[in-house]
């Protein structure tokens, strides 16, 4: 007596397409015969779970089934629950097993392969960044074999064509009522096979190398760029296309100054007679030039200074962002006797005018709890 549908995949009777779908990939994965080689008894319950599955799935057969149950399906009826179209099964099978069988329905083209892609990770400084610069890199890869020219083969011999696929690089097999494509399990999927490989590659067309490379870092690079080189990556099977080598760039943190974007930021100390008094100080900037900044009398911590178009350079723009230096007001340690009497002097003779941020605090402050205590 046939399982019930519903049982067979695990689900309730008002299962929606989602429930259905994803109750059968879980079990179609778990007993598909190219995972249990050899085990008939997980080769029956495949062959029950696309059963159920193929019914269910169908509103017409399912509602069918409903009704009558497997009934509905006997003597022809609804044309045999096994009646479906040739691309149904394929489409949800390939959705299922295509990475498990080389990634879909791809055909062989000579055994040639494109390369894969290598990442090279690149440190710079800011200033490298500023000026950029060509630098010169050194890459372990795999370049095509000079002995047989990438093709794998004996020099004086060529691969041949796969007896099994007959070049296509997959085949049919049937399981039970349906049939599945796989990849060619001679060539692996390549289409070709080689009877005497060279001895320098061991055919597979390339060996590895560390090749010397010419990186051009443009002006303004920021950090996490990708520089992308083309064909300059692993070299491709048997003679095939190379990948691309991408450059990930990143920039090392600089001691004095911060970036965004195109401006630059730097935090700079000033003595608290600077900021009183008034003066003025000198900025090294990234290009290597002195700049002066003057500092008006009165100047509080924390205040910013812009100096136009002394920031970072706009890649490949002739746009330059600014820098903005700002002052950090330091309070004076260490004090000698005289430096404290100075002080304390001029502290007695200060007015709420020398302080009026202070001031105008403190006021608010007091004016705050005496509202508040009425």
């Amino acid at each position: 007596m046939k399982a019930d549908f519903y049982e067979t995949l695990g689900v309730q009777r008002n299962a929606d397409e989602k429930e259905l779908k994803s109750a059968f990939r879980k079990l179609a994965m778990q007993f598909h015969p190219d995972r249990n080689p050899g085990d008939q008894a997980c080769e029956h319950r495949f062959k029950e779970i696309n059963e159920a599955y193929e019914t269910l799935k169908d509103p017409q057969k399912r509602a069918a089934y409903d009704r009558f149950g497997h009934a509905a399906f006997e003597n022809g009826g609804m044309n045999g629950a096994h009646g479906f179209a040739a691309g149904g099964f394929a489409d949800i099978f390939e959705d299922i097993f295509g990475d498990m069988m080389g990634g879909g329905r791809r055909r062989s083209s000579g055994g040639r392969e494109r390369g894969a892609d290598l990442r090279y990770n690149m440190e710079i400084t800011l200033e490298e960044a500023y000026t950029g610069k060509t630098a010169q890199i050194r890459v372990p890869a795999s370049v095509s074999c000079t002995e047989c020219s990438g093709s794998g083969a004996k020099p004086g011999t060529s691969p041949t064509t796969c007896p099994t696929c007959s070049g296509a690089g997959r085949v049919r097999a049937s399981q039970g009522f349906f049939s599945i494509e796989r990849t060619c399990p001679q060539c692996h999927g390549l289409g070709q096979i080689i009877k005497d490989p060279c001895q320098k590659c061991a055919g597979q067309g390339r060996v590895t190398e560390e090749r010397s490379l010419s990186v051009n870092i443009p002006s303004g690079i920021e950090d996490g760029t990708r520089i992308r080189l083309a064909n300059e990556g692993e070299a491709g099977l048997r003679g095939g296309p190379p990948g691309d080598l991408y450059i990930f760039l990143a920039v090392r943190p600089h001691e004095l100054f911060q970036r965004d974007g195109a401006d630059l930021y730097c935090k700079v100390p000033i003595s608290m007679t600077t900021a009183s008094l008034g003066g003025s100080f000198e900025v090294t900037t990234l290009d290597g030039t002195q700049t002066r900044v003057k500092v008006p009398e009165g100047t509080q911590n924390g205040r910013q200074f812009r100096l136009k178009g002394k920031g970072m350079p706009v890649m490949r723009q002739p746009a330059v962002g600014d820098l903005y230096i700002q002052v950090a007001v330091e309070t004076p340690q260490n004090l000698t006797k005289r430096q404290r009497e100075l002080l304390e002097e001029f502290e007695q003779i200060s007015s709420t005018e020398n302080s009026p941020q202070s001031s105008g605090f403190f006021a608010r402050m007091k004016d705050f709890f005496e509202s508040f205590g009425e």
